[in-house]
């Protein structure tokens, strides 16, 4: 019997349509239809929950820090005004350093008065007129500072202070050479004599009334006392020691011998410093009047 051709378009029946997936081809796949209108979209940053709290501190160290830079702004200011006013009273070659204490420093200066104030002065020459003995350093603690308006005039309603005194200025104005003892509170003083021979005395230095240094207790520890020795000793240390540059209403306490020189230590109460064209002779009571109250 005859058999019909196979058509050419037909696969025979053990063959794979040619239009359909060969079962044996795993990465054949159908193609998923495209759709034009789906987009990329990127996968969406995380969300960042600290910036509150950044922003927050940031504000609350502003506030805290403002007030403070703007109090120690004022402090400066106060200290500059101050500085200048104790150079021009107390002469010295730089203005002195000062430092006021208390916080905040805006409320002081709302009342006319700076509770704690530190200032240290360096070379206060000496009143030529009356004694050549500068002060190489003072040392003053300041509590309830107050100012005129033109900063001349300041007083303070109660002061601790420290002078120091070199053993070069002391022996200028004794007018012989003196130097530590070597006892506690003694100085030493040598007296050349003729021939080149010498005499070395010592003397107990104290406080005496009037801000003024006081000697006694002569002993001489090498050689002989001769009379125009003891005339040039008697001339030196028969009269206390002025010391004339120091703020009115400081009194001199108490008198110590150093490796360097003398420290002198002052304290009092209503303690005035003025500028160059005050009246020197004018007492507390007369320049209070013109300060803030």
């Amino acid at each position: 019997m005859h058999q019909p051709e196979p058509h050419p378009y037909e696969p025979y029946p053990h063959e794979p349509h040619p239009y359909e997936p060969h079962p044996y081809e795993p990465y054949h796949q159908a193609a998923e239809p495209y759709d034009a209108h789906t987009a990329y979209e990127p996968p969406a940053a995380p969300r960042d929950n600290r910036r509150p709290a950044v922003v927050a501190v940031a504000l609350l160290l502003l506030l805290v820090l403002l007030p403070v830079a703007v109090d120690r702004f004022l402090a400066a200011q106060v200290e500059a005004r101050t500085a200048k006013a104790f150079q021009q009273g107390m002469h010295t070659p730089l203005p002195p350093e000062v430092h006021v204490h208390g916080f905040p420093v805006l409320t002081q200066i709302a009342a006319g008065r700076l509770r704690d104030v530190d200032i240290t002065a360096h070379d206060i020459p000496a009143d030529d007129t009356t004694g050549p003995l500068p002060v190489s350093e003072l040392s003053l603690h300041l509590e309830g500072l107050t100012k005129s308006d033109d900063d001349r005039q300041a007083r303070a309603r109660s002061a601790r202070a420290t002078a120091r005194l070199t053993y070069a200025d002391i022996s200028r104005a004794l007018g012989l050479p003196v130097s530590r003892g070597s006892r506690p509170g003694r100085l030493k003083a040598t007296v050349a004599l003729p021939l080149g021979n010498s005499v070395t005395a010592t003397t107990t230095v104290s406080a005496a009334a009037g801000n003024r240094i006081a000697f006694k207790d002569f002993e001489v520890t090498a050689g002989l006392l001769s009379g125009p020795a003891q005339t040039v000793l008697d001339q030196a240390f028969d009269r206390p020691l002025q010391l004339r540059n120091i703020p009115d209403g400081l009194h001199l306490r108490s008198i110590t011998t150093t490796e360097t020189g003398l420290s002198a230590r002052f304290s009092g109460t209503s303690v005035t410093f003025r500028a160059t064209d005050t009246p020197q002779n004018k007492t507390t009571e007369d320049t209070a009047s013109h300060l803030p109250t």
